[in-house]
């Protein structure tokens, strides 16, 4: 999969002393870092027969709560 992020300045320019250094492209550096911090980073997994029905208790309209956080994201 490709994608594109923003990465500050200064982090390019540490990413690019540690591509010199270690002899391993960008894109290899950035793909063991996510690695490591995916295994290192606790995640809940919530199976989906778990999720279905999470907010059934809620009466809340899904549509007009979508939009309205929707409607935050023009603020900006």
């Amino acid at each position: 999969m490709r994608t594109i992020i923003d990465i500050p300045e200064d982090l390019v320019a540490r990413l690019d002393a540690l591509r010199r250094q270690t002899q391993l492209s960008r894109a290899e550096i950035i793909r063991r870092a996510l690695r490591w911090y995916l295994e290192h980073t606790k995640v809940q997994a919530i199976e989906e027969d778990e999720a279905f029905g999470l907010w059934r208790e809620r009466n809340i309209d899904a549509l007009a709560y979508e939009d309205g956080l929707r409607e935050e994201w023009d603020r900006f």
